[in-house]
């Protein structure tokens, strides 16, 4: 890890987490989609996947934009995220409540990039660096309507199914 003594040296250290935090993503979502029985749950499990291809995109568009090459920074917490789905996943569960465990793994997932997003744009608005804090608002929006949606499919079915 590069030496940070600016706050320009922490935001591409965030940025760099992202990234990477991304990349795993699009190679874990489609393993996870697998194991859902919900078309429902599935079906925004595949345009979310096809949303973090392009969130991995708009990073890259942010390193350009910034002068800097795209470079991932191993992102820890998104790797502890991905190891409890894939722990969910080896479990002897139905098919209703592994729906159920999943849904709540991605909202984890999802309150972390939600959370990386909000700061990287607090701190890109705060380094007077507008046309970035917009690139990245346009994630932030994605992440939070995914974040509603998974919500709306546990509430409305997928606890539902679970429970019985």
């Amino acid at each position: 890890m590069a030496k940070m003594e600016s706050m320009n040296d922490l935001f591409l250290h965030e940025l760099k987490d992202i990234y990477h935090a991304e990349q795993q993503l699009v190679d874990a979502l489609p393993k996870i989609s697998e194991k859902i029985s919900s078309s429902e749950f599935k079906s925004a499990a595949e345009m979310h996947l096809e949303q973090t291809k392009d969130h991995v995109k708009r990073i890259e568009r942010v390193f350009d934009q910034l002068g800097e090459s795209p470079v991932a920074e191993q992102c820890q917490a998104m790797q502890g995220l991905l190891d409890e789905a894939r722990e969910i996943i080896s479990q002897d569960t139905s098919s209703e409540v592994l729906d159920a465990a999943l849904i709540a793994a991605q909202q984890k997932v999802e309150h972390y990039e939600i959370a990386s997003y909000g700061t990287l744009i607090t701190w890109a608005e705060e380094l007077n660096n507008k046309e970035v804090a917009d690139i990245l608002k346009e994630s932030l929006k994605e992440e939070k309507q995914a974040d509603d949606k998974l919500t709306q499919i546990a509430v409305q079915s997928a606890n539902e199914r679970a429970i019985k």
